[in-house]
């Protein structure tokens, strides 16, 4: 039995010491992807429904229901497993984290707008009206590039909602 026992505590040592490497790793890395996100900034909604809450938890009742997918929220604030979002419209509530995406998406606002070719606004290629949901896929200085529908072009940073003002990126 001394020769079985002593086969087997060297696994359970080397099982144990493993899980706890993990455990140590699991605290240094979660901190640090938690920090990455700097409030408030944007996102979007990664399914087609998605239940906004009164607070932040199951618990809480349902506000309103979001139904497109990929829609920019603005998130607010962060508690545990949360996320206190805005819309477009000004509705704010709390959804749980894995309900958004970092895929950047923006909404034309006002009036129809002409998306063009390159940044400076040389030849249209897209007439979009008020409410049209695109990608951001990057924005520099005053200019946005989205796709709307499989078509890519340029729109002027303030003629959108869903990403700030000065707030580059590729």
């Amino acid at each position: 039995m001394q020769i079985i026992w002593n086969s087997v505590r060297p696994n359970i040592a080397k099982g144990l010491l493993a899980g706890l490497a993990l455990l140590f790793l699991a605290t240094l890395v979660t901190p640090v992807a938690e920090a990455a996100g700097k409030l408030p900034r944007f996102a979007s909604l990664r399914s087609d429904k998605v239940n906004l809450r009164a607070g932040p938890g199951v618990r809480y009742p349902i506000s309103w229901i979001f139904v497109r997918k990929f829609l920019p929220v603005e998130i607010l604030a962060e508690f545990e497993l949360w996320r206190k979002i805005r819309s477009q419209d000004g509705t704010e509530g709390w959804v749980h984290k894995s309900l958004l995406s970092g895929k950047r998406s923006a909404v034309v606002i006002r009036k129809v707008r002409m998306l063009y070719r390159n940044a400076g606004g040389d030849v249209p290629v897209l007439r979009a009206e008020p409410g049209v949901q695109a990608g951001l896929l990057k924005c520099k200085e005053n200019w946005c590039k989205l796709r709307v529908g499989g078509t890519d072009g340029w729109l002027k940073r303030n003629q959108i909602w869903g990403v700030y003002k000065g707030e580059d990126f590729d």
